[in-house]
C-alpha cells in the first residue's frame, strides 16, 4: 500500500482505559478510539499501564497483561504507585513501565507514526518522554481535572505546563477546557476543540419505556445520577434536594469510597427509602436506565465534557446539569434540559421542577441529541494527526533513540 494511502498508525497511551478488572474505567477514551478506528483511516494499539503497589492498589491480577477489546490490542503493564507520593513519583514510574513494554512491542514489529495521549498528568508527561524516545509527535487530550485542578499543585503544575509546551498538538473536549489550557500557557492555535460524541445506536429510547421502568424498579418520578461515588461528582447535593422533592426517588449508578457516607446522609435526612445505589453497571446497560428515568441530574463540581449528558438525551431523557465545563455546550436548547448557575440542593430542586414544568416531548430530546454523533470528532482527529505527522522531521518511524535503550 502506498505510504499516502495506508491508515495512520497510532499508539494510544493512557492509564484511563478499561481493563478486565475495571471494564468501565476510562470507557470514554475507548469509545472515541473505537469511532476513530471504525473510519478505516487509522489503526491503533493501546498501551494502558495500571498503577500497582503490593497489598494496596491494583491487586486484581486480571488487570495486568494483554487483551483484545472490540478488536483492539491492549497492553496493561503495571507501574509502581507509591501511596502518598504519587504526584512526585507516578510520572517517572509510569514512563519506565511504559518504556519497557513499548520496547517489547517494537521489538515484535509494532510501528507507529504518532502517540495519541489522554490526560495530562501523569499520562501526558510520560507520553511526551516516549515521543521523544521514538521521534514521533505526541497529541495530548485534556480531560478535566488535569487542567482545572492538578496544575495548582507545584510539581504537577510544572510538569503539566512542560507537557503542554512539548506536545505537537492539544485536544480539548470542550471550549471551556480550551480556555483552561490557554490559561496554563497553551497557544490558542495549538488547541483543537473536539467534543465527545454519543453512540446513537447504543443509546436510544427504549422500545417499551414502561417495561424498562419496571425492570429497573422505578416507580413514580425518578431522578438518575451516574458516576463514581466520589465527592467531586456531587451525588450528596442530589440526596440533600430530596426533602424538597417529596414525590421523587433517586437512583445512583456507580461505586466508590463515598458509598457509606451517601447512605448515611440519606438515612439522616429521612429519604433512604427513596434512594437506591445498585452499584456500577456495564456501559451497554446504561441505556435502559437512562431511557426509564424522568431526569438525569449531573451535580459534578468539575468535568471536561460529561458524556452522561449526551447519553441520557440520546435515550430521550432531559438533563439537569451543574455549570461544569462543557455543560452549556451540550445542553443548549430547552428540549435538552437545563444548566444551573450553581449547584446546591435548592437549585437542584428548582431545576427539577422547572424541567418537569416544560413537559418536553422525549422524542424532541432524542432529536436534539442526534446532532452529537461522532463523525465531526473523527474527521477532526484524522485531520489533526495527519497534520502533525506531516510536520515532523524525516526519520524512521517508531524506532527508539539511544535514550530509550
Amino acid at each position: 500500500m502506498p505510504e499516502t494511502a495506508r491508515p495512520l498508525r497510532l499508539l494510544t497511551f493512557s492509564t484511563l482505559y478499561p481493563n478486565p478488572a475495571q471494564p468501565n474505567h476510562g470507557v470514554f477514551v475507548e469509545n472515541r478510539l473505537r469511532q476513530l478506528l471504525a473510519s478505516g483511516a487509522a489503526e491503533s494499539t493501546v498501551l494502558a499501564p495500571i498503577p500497582w503497589f503490593p497489598g494496596r492498589t491494583g491487586g486484581d491480577a486480571r488487570a495486568f497483561g494483554q487483551e483484545r477489546r472490540h478488536g483492539i490490542a491492549v497492553h496493561h503493564p503495571r507501574f509502581l504507585a507509591l501511596p502518598g507520593l504519587g504526584m512526585a513519583t507516578n510520572p517517572g514510574a509510569l514512563y519506565l513501565a511504559a518504556r519497557a513494554e513499548l520496547a517489547r512491542m517494537v521489538a515484535a514489529g509494532f510501528r507507529f507514526d504518532a502517540i495519541d495521549g489522554h490526560y495530562l498528568f501523569p499520562d501526558g508527561v510520560a507520553a511526551i518522554r516516549l515521543g521523544r524516545d521514538y521521534g514521533v509527535p505526541v497529541v495530548l487530550t485534556a480531560r478535566g481535572s488535569d487542567t482545572s485542578q492538578l496544575p495548582h499543585y507545584r510539581l504537577p503544575g510544572r510538569m503539566i505546563r512542560a507537557a503542554i509546551r512539548d506536545a505537537a498538538a492539544l485536544i480539548a473536549v470542550s471550549a471551556g477546557l480550551k480556555e483552561g489550557l490557554v490559561a496554563q500557557g497553551a497557544p490558542p492555535e495549538k488547541v483543537t476543540v473536539l467534543r465527545n460524541g454519543v453512540d446513537l445506536g447504543l443509546f436510544r429510547p427504549p422500545a417499551d419505556r414502561a417495561a424498562a421502568r419496571q425492570a429497573s424498579g422505578m416507580v413514580g418520578p425518578t431522578l438518575l445520577s451516574v458516576g463514581h461515588l466520589i465527592e467531586r461528582k456531587g451525588h450528596d447535593h442530589i440526596i440533600r434536594a430530596l426533602p424538597l422533592l417529596p414525590d421523587h426517588a433517586l437512583l445512583i449508578l456507580g461505586e466508590g469510597p463515598e458509598r457509606a457516607a451517601l447512605q448515611a446522609l440519606a438515612d439522616r435526612l429521612g429519604v433512604a427509602e427513596r434512594v437506591r445505589m445498585p452499584g456500577v453497571q456495564p456501559h451497554a446497560a446504561l441505556a435502559a436506565y437512562y431511557g426509564a428515568a424522568d431526569l438525569l441530574v449531573l451535580a459534578s463540581a468539575r468535568e471536561g465534557w460529561a458524556n452522561v449528558l449526551l447519553e441520557a438525551m440520546a435515550c430521550g431523557t432531559p438533563v439537569l446539569s451543574s455549570p461544569a465545563w462543557g455543560a452549556r455546550e451540550a445542553v443548549a436548547a430547552p428540549e435538552a434540559g437545563l444548566v444551573m448557575t450553581e449547584t446546591t440542593p435548592e437549585t437542584i430542586a428548582a431545576g427539577v421542577r422547572a424541567v418537569a414544568a416544560r413537559a418536553t416531548d422525549r422524542s424532541a430530546t432524542r432529536r436534539y441529541a442526534e446532532a452529537f454523533g461522532w463523525e465531526a470528532t473523527t474527521e477532526g482527529q484524522l485531520a489533526l494527526f495527519r497534520r502533525v505527522i506531516a510536520a515532523r522531521p524525516p526519520a524512521a518511524t517508531a524506532r527508539p533513540s539511544n535514550s530509550a535503550a
